[in-house]
């Protein structure tokens, strides 16, 4: 009677090889559906996105309002907030990641530039179509209730009182950089290749980021880390406030991104060895 062997698997990583960096300005992009398409997708999605997320923020505040005889442990609360922004990230990334690659905010955009994923017109039409998707949102919410909507800020980012310009720029900076990290992480395709058989749904780390940012910046500026977020919510509240510190939203993530593309890049993928050893054999 002989042995049961066991046999185990080995895994081999693929081949792998860094894909070209997209081009600065690619006009023959601009000839193809798929384009447009991607653009389309980025400004459904984020209409989506800020449907949902704002419709919760502004349920929440109307669940502990004193005058509709809420409670300050009633609603949702930051937790259930924090599951919205964080939950919708993951369903529309998963849609979209096939099409637009679901960006869904221009600092995820703005850094994948910087690492050369995109072309520069591509950014700049996804920047647009985010900002006017986060815009369409947030009128719609108005548009079904109007009289929460006024009432309990429109879902619109602001520096909470007690925190320093300072602090809310810090927030919104290393709040984005976790994000724009995770997002270079999750979709590494190196990382992909030499890991084939571990099974990654980049889409759940991603939304895991946001809501974990979510937890710790709410109280600080209500976390933007999306400009078109903070952007929509503005133009549609209308109200001074709302625009008062709306630089913040725009500064500390673009910082951020540019922050996560650098340290992913050159740091962690070594782009800045690569680049100088392809120098001095060259010359």
């Amino acid at each position: 009677m002989g042995k049961d062997i066991e046999v185990g698997t080995e895994y081999a990583p693929k081949d792998y090889q860094d894909p070209p960096p997209a081009p600065l300005i690619d006009p023959e992009e601009l000839g193809k559906w798929s384009f447009y398409r991607a653009i389309i997708a980025e400004f459904i999605a984020t209409l989506l996105f800020l449907y949902i997320t704002v419709l919760t923020v502004i349920g929440y505040k109307s669940q502990i309002d004193p005058d509709h005889n809420g409670e300050q442990c009633g609603g949702v609360g930051i937790l259930g907030i924090a599951w919205a922004f964080g939950g919708m990230i993951f369903v529309l990334v998963y849609c979209t990641a096939g099409i637009s690659g679901g960006h869904i905010n221009p600092a995820v955009t703005f850094g994948l530039f910087l690492a050369r994923k995109v072309s520069l017109v591509r950014a700049i039409m996804y920047m647009l179509a985010q900002c006017l998707g986060a815009i369409c949102g947030c009128g719609l919410v108005k548009a079904f209730q109007k009289a929460y909507y006024v009432k309990y800020g429109g879902g619109a980012n602001t520096l909470n009182d007690g925190y320093s310009t300072g602090t809310g720029l810090g927030a919104e900076i290393i709040g984005t950089f976790v994000l724009v990290y995770t997002v270079f992480a999750a979709t590494d395709p190196k990382r992909n290749a030499r890991d084939s058989h571990v099974p990654v749904l980049a889409p759940l780390p991603i939304g895991f980021a946001v809501f974990m940012v979510h937890l710790a910046t709410i109280p600080v500026t209500g976390t933007g880390i999306n400009p078109a977020r903070s952007f929509g919510a503005a133009v549609i509240y209308g109200k001074e406030k709302a625009w008062d510190d709306q630089w913040i939203f725009w500064v500390g993530p673009f910082i951020g991104a540019a922050i996560a593309a650098f340290y992913h890049q050159f740091i962690l993928r070594a782009g800045a060895v690569k680049a100088l050893g392809s120098f001095r054999s060259n010359a």
